[in-house]
């Protein structure tokens, strides 16, 4: 949700597209079936499709020096057409011109220059910088509604209209005069007769500049600017506007006058506003990754698609269910229905990170620690508080299991205390402080007899302790920072994973090694979880990719490529039906198991 117009409605009005890190979702709007576009190294900063729906273009960022891509693709074979390597750092915009000529394309602030590419092919006709010296940076770009040849740019202090002279393979800018209006240009649209086009401002007011003498002509509202910014725009057949604002208001403003007609409220700050079909219909987009669909007659906006917009921590399925399961992260947890990619619940606690989230055996709350050092319990079904452990650990819960016998609750913390919680009808009291850890605990598993577990920590050890006697049983030591550890089902093994890229195989019994596999090529591993027949295992990590292996061959039988941040947790459900992978750029991304029934 924070890439800027990135929610875009298909002119067949069947399709949206929108970016989500490396990969371009296209999802119909009937069944929310979603098809993916790979091809991109990094986070896609821009998406654009030509008029008759044809192609889609998209722009990425990359490292500061290294040329950032532009890829065209066919839409309707989902393939990659065209790969256009020219601008440094970031594609800060693209366009399409209306007959599907051209495409114009606009680097970002360390690169500074616009370019015009012939549609189909890899060669660029001519390139300039794309605003004066004495001006400040281009953020924005449009192609005119009716001719190929021109196309807009505004930014910081600048607009200009740009005129393709393709003879001579050049580009001539002119500047539009705005008075004595100095202003920072966020959002930019068209009239469909191409004599005018609307520019939104960070100031929250919006300015209208004809095209033919390149004046401006007015702008408003003169009195009441939109709080926040104008940071979307969308152009009526009236002549009315649609106004989207950096304070999630969404407008209807008359055109002649700027006046508010009608306004809805949406959660996060608008980043894009998209019309269906002629606007009887429009879609709205905000950062805090939320899409809503709102019917322009009686303008109420209808949620049809949110998720995290932070770092996801955990995810865990409740006991022999795959049709649900529950996420966390910073200010929340989510409980989703799996079949139908729907989220069910929200329980928000605002301002702390939600680390690690579990069910109860029984099903009747769930269990979760916080950055804020509290172990908060809610029903499941109305996300209602049902008791909060005040001080459970001085910096903060960072791991957290809960026993079959739903009598305690296990909970690990970033001073590396582990503590047992005994969860009574009304009471909540502390058992025991197992202290042998000098830092933070990252995983807790318990065995089914509720008599064993084992933490992993990331001072380089993990311990089996006994829960009954609270003594410690066995300890292994490897130079590396733990992050995840398994119970092999017959719990005579366990297997671990953490920053040094090898998965261990350990011997509870003695705490022997039995062997190390390179689990990763880059990066650390943080997340595993094993199959309940204990013959294959999945892990994630640093290096995005979801691996699937085979336990008592130590090898790599499925890798899933799809995640564009760091894989934190993932989880095979009960009945071996999915994989739920979560990462660090929010991102919840549900795989089919190999062979699965």
């Amino acid at each position: 949700g924070h890439v800027p117009c990135g929610l875009v409605c298909h002119p067949d009005k069947e399709h949206v597209l929108y970016p989500l890190g490396c990969t371009l979702v296209i999802q119909e709007l009937h069944s929310k079936k979603q098809s993916f576009l790979h091809g991109h190294t990094n986070n896609v900063s821009c998406v654009v499709v030509s008029r008759n729906g044809a192609h889609v273009a998209s722009g990425q960022v990359t490292f500061m020096g290294f040329k950032a891509d532009i890829i065209v693709w066919d839409f309707q074979k989902k393939e990659l057409l065209a790969r256009l390597s020219l601008h440094k750092g970031k594609v800060q915009g693209l366009a399409f011109s209306p007959n599907s000529l051209y495409l114009v394309s606009l680097g970002g602030q360390d690169d500074g220059s616009v370019v015009v590419w012939p549609v189909g092919q890899n060669q660029a006709i001519c390139g300039s910088p794309a605003s004066a010296r004495s001006a400040g940076t281009t953020t924005v770009l449009l192609c005119s509604t009716r001719r190929d040849d021109v196309f807009v740019t505004a930014g910081n202090g600048t607009v200009r209209i740009w005129q393709l002279d393709l003879a001579n393979r050049k580009i001539h800018p002119t500047e539009c005069q705005t008075g004595q209006l100095k202003r920072v240009i966020t959002c930019i649209k068209m009239a469909d007769d191409d004599n005018y086009f609307y520019v939104g401002t960070s100031s929250g007011d919006i300015l209208k500049v004809n095209m033919n003498n390149k004046l401006m002509t007015d702008y408003g509202p003169q009195k009441e600017k939109f709080s926040s910014g104008v940071t979307a725009l969308l152009l009526l057949k009236t002549g009315d506007l649609i106004v989207g604002t950096g304070g999630g208001i969404v407008a209807l403003c008359r055109g002649s006058n700027y006046k508010v007609m009608k306004k809805i409220q949406v959660q996060g700050a608008v980043t894009s506003l998209t019309g269906r079909g002629q606007g009887h219909q429009f879609f709205v987009g905000t950062n805090k990754c939320q899409i809503y669909r709102v019917n322009f007659t009686a303008f109420k906006e209808e949620l049809i698609a949110a998720c995290h917009n932070e770092a996801v921590h955990d995810i865990v399925f409740p006991l022999g269910t795959s049709d649900l399961f529950a996420t966390c992260s910073r200010n929340d947890i989510r409980v989703w229905h799996t079949p139908e990619h729907r989220e069910l619940l929200r329980i928000s606690v605002p301002n702390v990170t939600c680390c690690a989230v579990d069910f109860m055996r029984d099903g009747r709350s769930i269990i979760s620690g916080w950055d804020d050092g509290k172990i908060r319990a809610f029903l499941p079904e109305s996300g209602r508080l049902m008791y909060m452990i005040h001080h459970a650990h001085s910096s903060g819960v960072t791991a957290i299991a809960t026993t079959s016998d739903c009598k305690r609750v296990l909970s690990g913390g970033g001073e590396g205390q582990v503590r047992v919680w005994e969860i009574g009808k009304s009471t909540q009291k502390l058992g025991e402080v197992l202290k042998e850890h000098v830092s933070a605990v990252s995983c807790i598993k318990i065995k089914k007899d509720d008599r064993e577990c084992v933490t992993a920590s990331l001072d380089g050890t993990c311990i089996i302790w006994d829960i009954v006697r609270f003594v410690r049983k066995q300890m292994f030591l490897a130079n590396t920072m733990f992050k995840c550890v398994c119970y092999h089902p017959e719990e005579y093994q366990v297997i671990t994973g953490g920053t040094d890229r090898q998965i261990g195989y350990w011997e509870v019994y003695d705490g022997s090694t039995i062997r190390e596999v390179e689990g990763s090529a880059s990066g650390s591993i943080n997340g595993m979880d094993i199959t309940s027949d204990g013959t294959h295992f999945v892990t994630g990590g640093d290096d995005h990719l979801v691996k699937l292996w085979d336990y008592n061959e130590g090898a790599v039988t499925h890798v899933g490529v799809g995640h564009s941040g760091n894989i934190t947790r993932l989880k095979i459900c009960p009945g071996n039906k999915y994989i739920v992978s979560v990462s660090a750029d929010g991102a919840i991304l549900l795989w089919s198991y190999p062979g699965g029934h």
